[in-house]
């Protein structure tokens, strides 16, 4: 049996020269419910609604009664971390966004942390998962679950 240490540092700039990648392309819709919002609201990657709308169709979800629920839950290493799941329906106070047919649902307390945040899917060698580009987070872990603001 041995023993194994891995030791991940990153690369000096210019090491390896990367790949020139399209910028996403991104949805903005205004809030349904709630308070509206235009500016500061949330946007959600075409890449992350087709893959939205692939997963709520194996689910069984309804696009016209369900939706995707984003929130923020306390835990994780850096103290807030990002809850994504489907839900039936939209909760009394919640704000509802509508990306080409696929519904969001942000609740009010969470919406403090993810409004103006870009919900992009990805899907490299590497890394297969949405990714959330926050610009309220201050700091996250490795895994890009988990925030501070």
């Amino acid at each position: 049996m041995s023993n194994v240490v891995t030791i991940e540092s990153k690369p000096a700039d210019g090491a390896f020269p990367q790949p020139q990648l399209a910028p996403p392309q991104v949805a903005q819709a205004p809030a349904v419910g709630g308070v509206g919002t235009s500016a500061g609201g949330l946007q959600v990657t075409e890449r992350a609604i087709k893959r939205i709308r692939a997963a709520m169709s194996k689910e069984g979800v309804s696009p016209q009664e369900g939706g995707l629920r984003l929130g923020v839950m306390g835990g994780g290493c850096s103290g807030l971390s990002y809850s994504i799941k489907f839900d039936t329906r939209p909760r009394e106070r919640d704000r509802i966004y509508n990306f080409d047919g696929v519904r969001v649902f942000v609740d009010p307390k969470s919406f403090v942390y993810l409004h103006g945040m870009t919900l992009d899917y990805e899907e490299t060698l590497m890394r297969q998962g949405f990714s959330f580009i926050n610009p309220n987070s201050k700091r996250s872990c490795g895994c890009g679950s988990s925030f501070s603001s």
